[in-house]
């Protein structure tokens, strides 16, 4: 977040503490299990990008949800 107090469209402090709290109780394995779920899920494509291009792909993924 770029500025505190500050989150993202759909998002307020409760849910970031729900978040929070969820990958704070997970366990090794249930963190390996959950990325594993995640790079065998066929609707989503995981990949390494430069961080320097990080900004200009979150933002072709926003204008993409709006």
């Amino acid at each position: 977040m770029k500025t505190p107090g500050k989150f993202p469209p759909g998002w307020d402090e409760a849910r970031v503490r729900r978040v929070l709290a969820h990958y704070e109780a997970q366990t090794e394995d249930e963190a390996v299990a959950e990325d594993e779920a995640a790079a065998e899920d066929k609707t989503q494509t995981v990949m390494e990008i430069p961080n320097e291009l990080v900004p200009a792909v979150r933002e072709l993924i926003a204008k993409r949800s709006r």
